[in-house]
């Protein structure tokens, strides 16, 4: 069992980093310098866990974005999830929600509901909801992004796995072992189909 938690804690990680990658991804077709140079400094300020310092590049990414992109578009919509994640990462929850769930509202109206990026964005919400141990909210957000992966990408996309493992973790901190383990168990099994491709 002890072997076992250990994946599960491997693939944790694994599945945290995945996720930081997918809410970082770079503007697409960025029209300026500026933005661009502000979005690299935001990333490496953010991977290097410097948050505070990120938060005005975001803000400059979210800015510039708005000007080039519209408010209503894609690329704003995952600035401001990152904005939020910089909050969320902070304990400042107050300020991650409503950029949360306006991310979310923005990425169901300019991709669709069912898209899997609306997916990231139930997720980000999620997990914010348990950092305040609003568990009652948490869970629905992680059953439908799962829910919303299987069913745009197939039950073997490796994106399903971080749905999986989101969950499962969900339930093994509340104690709900049995309906963790299952959920690890079809995780474990995809990233291993992954590794060997």
């Amino acid at each position: 069992m002890a072997g076992l938690l250990h994946r599960f804690f491997l693939l944790s990680l694994l599945t945290l980093s995945l996720l930081v990658l997918v809410d970082t991804a770079p503007p697409a077709r960025a029209q300026s310098a500026e933005l661009m140079k502000h979005f690299r400094q935001y990333q490496a300020l953010n991977k290097a866990g410097k948050y505070k310092q990120a938060i005005f590049h975001a803000k400059k990414v979210l800015e510039l974005g708005g000007r080039e992109f519209g408010k209503k578009h894609k690329v704003y919509a995952t600035s401001l999830n990152n904005l939020a994640v910089l909050y969320r990462n902070q304990g400042r929850y107050g300020e991650a929600e409503p950029l949360l769930k306006r991310s979310l509202k923005l990425s169901e109206k300019s991709l669709g509901p069912n898209h899997p990026d609306v997916a990231t964005s139930l997720n980000n919400l999620a997990e914010l909801y348990e950092s305040q141990g609003r568990y009652e909210e948490a869970e629905p957000l992680f059953k439908r992004s799962l829910k919303l992966r299987e069913k745009a990408l197939g039950s073997d996309h490796p994106d399903v796995a971080t749905s999986l493992n989101n969950l499962a973790e969900f339930y093994l901190a509340r104690g709900r072992y049995g309906e963790a383990e299952p959920l690890y168990k079809r995780s474990l099994k995809l990233n291993d189909r992954k590794e060997k491709k």
